[in-house]
């Protein structure tokens, strides 16, 4: 008897990705746009890397926390895409177990650690807006990179435990993913056992990180529109708060699809599961994508040297 429940409660050998269900048909038609996007984010952010790393005025807090925003972008952007496109293009919907895992523990740690550098961004802002003589003094390049250096940690030690716990659960149900590629609550959902430490734990990252890291940026913020409000003329109030639209807008792409998607998993929401997928997608997609746009449209010394490599070279 000991021996038979015991082969019973094994982990599976590998997951089977159903993709997007209910939408099998357009599989192939969906992954144009999805390739199209994994294209403009792998060009977007290898060329804001590109710049920064070659142009000299561009080495300061603000073009560094930007290069660690590229980077992260482009670590989620082939942790994951690749599967996907081979999901949909070519019916490859076999994942290996710790492949699956793996997965799962680089699209979580990169979002807490996306997360972190976008609170670091804010605090550039602050730092720039209201106190600008002590700019340079404050966010000097040691603490830069002690900064990204203390993001990458959090993000790596805070997901550790969700591969970790997925690992030891006994799986006795079905191997097959409703999904496009390795999330979480996805995986553990197929366990056969009582899961509520690893829902207890998520929601713990969810709302004393995520939710932590979105306060220091409400309140960061609130600083930062109290002091352009002090401003003298409109005109320096509109110059002043035009250098934070970037950073909002990227904020907004960031935590808007993050926080629908984690939510929907754990409670459960009455959303068809096409829908659902194609969203939690959507925030994998398209901030990588934007994020490159948006600064190097908003920012003028990205636009300014990226026009003049382009002059360069025509004929």
């Amino acid at each position: 008897m000991a021996d038979s429940n015991t082969t019973q409660f094994t982990n599976p050998s590998t997951f089977i990705l159903q993709g997007i269900p209910g939408l099998e048909w357009a599989h192939v038609w969906i992954s144009i746009p999805f390739c199209t996007m994994y294209v403009i984010t792998i060009l977007g952010n290898v060329t804001i890397l590109f710049i920064v790393k070659t142009e000299p005025s561009l080495h300061e807090p603000m073009y560094y926390f930007l290069c660690m925003l590229a980077i992260t972008d482009l670590v989620l952007s082939n942790a994951t895409l690749p599967t996907i496109l081979s999901n949909l293009w070519f019916n490859l919907r076999e994942i290996s177990f710790s492949a699956c895992l793996t997965q799962l523990y680089f699209v979580h740690s990169i979002a807490v650690i996306e997360s972190g550098i976008l609170v670091a961004m804010g605090l550039d802002r602050y730092v720039a807006i209201c106190h600008p003589l002590r700019h340079s003094t404050i966010l000097n390049n040691p603490l830069v990179a002690k900064t990204g250096l203390a993001m990458v940690l959090r993000g790596a030690i805070f997901i550790l435990p969700y591969p970790l716990l997925a690992r030891q659960w006994p799986y006795c149900r079905t191997n097959v993913i409703p999904y496009t590629h390795c999330e979480h609550m996805d995986v553990v959902n197929l366990a056969c056992a009582d899961i509520r430490v690893s829902r207890h734990y998520g929601l713990f990252v969810l709302f004393c990180v995520l939710g932590l890291d979105v306060s220091f940026l409400a309140l960061s913020y609130t600083l930062i529109l109290r002091a352009i409000f002090k401003l003298p003329t409109k005109d320096a109030r509109l110059k002043t708060f035009g250098t934070c639209t970037s950073h909002l807008c990227v904020i907004l792409a960031f935590y808007t699809p993050n926080l629908f998607g984690s939510l929907t998993t754990r409670f459960g929401l009455n959303i068809p599961q096409h829908v659902y997928v194609l969203i939690y997608n959507i925030y994998l997609l398209v901030p990588p994508m934007i994020n490159p746009i948006i600064y190097g449209v908003r920012t003028k010394q990205i636009r300014a040297r990226l026009l003049q490599l382009l002059t360069r070279k025509l004929p």
